[in-house]
């Protein structure tokens, strides 16, 4: 199999910034694993028993439930603790396992920032493919510069997939992704920028990082609690217009 390389991420202090609330929070790190680099299509094809096309690339028109089995599946396929588990299409984390996992968005950010305090960790057309390289497809992995922490393809190529709820109030079950994409202009294309889709939601430009660490505390680790997110769900009165409306 293609081994997982990961890069140690030490501890660190983050903050973490809500637009539409207009809110931020500090976020206290413990020190967790991080690939570096992206999920390949060979290894997400060894891994689940499909067809490779292009071996080196990124892995992406990939769904964050797809993603979240891939995860699994790998941990499986390494004799490591299965990190999530289901009921139906509900999914749950077991923040005790020490398996393959999506990281949580303020893992994300802490690693792909890597110290620094701008939008890039480098000049962005050092860092990163983005729509100003005239790319229509995932470019193979590690082709740009890394960052201080050795981790490639942070920015641009393909988003990534985090463990988080983007918005439960406004968009419910949508799970957020980071650091933009092949196609995307360099507004997009930032540490700090968030964006999201719902569970089954694939695009041709979104894949995942796997992370690892377990840690003490059950229902909560690294910025995200699920009692923040069912407090975060709650939307007294109507549900402005354009809001995607919650599940009963």
């Amino acid at each position: 199999m293609s081994d997982f390389e990961f890069a140690r991420i030490p501890t660190g202090v983050l903050t973490l910034r809500d637009a539409r609330r207009e809110e931020q929070r500090v976020v206290a790190l413990e020190p967790f694993e991080i690939g570096v680099y992206p999920v390949t299509e060979e290894q997400l094809a060894e891994v689940l028993g499909i067809p490779v096309r292009h071996p080196r690339r990124p892995a992406s028109d990939l769904s964050w439930l797809r993603a979240i089995h891939f995860c699994n599946a790998a941990s499986e396929w390494e004799g490591l603790d299965r990190v999530y588990l289901f009921d139906g299409e509900d999914v749950s984390w077991d923040t005790t396992a020490d398996g393959y996992r999506l990281p949580t968005e303020a893992e994300w950010e802490f690693a792909c920032r890597a110290g620094s305090t701008g939008p890039h960790y480098a000049p962005l057309a050092d860092a990163a493919w983005t729509s100003a390289d005239g790319i229509s497809v995932p470019q193979d992995i590690g082709g740009k510069l890394p960052n201080l922490h050795g981790l490639f393809d942070t920015l641009g190529n393909v988003w990534e997939w985090c463990w988080d709820l983007l918005d439960p109030a406004r968009y419910d079950d949508y799970r957020v992704f980071r650091g933009g994409g092949f196609a995307d202009d360099a507004w997009s294309v930032r540490a700090s920028v968030r964006r999201g889709g719902a569970p089954r939601m694939h695009h041709e430009d979104v894949g995942l990082r796997l992370a690892r660490g377990a840690f003490d505390t059950v229902d909560r680790a690294q910025g995200w609690s699920a009692r923040a997110d069912r407090e975060r769900a709650v939307q007294e009165g109507p549900l402005p217009s354009g809001w995607t409306p919650r599940r009963a």
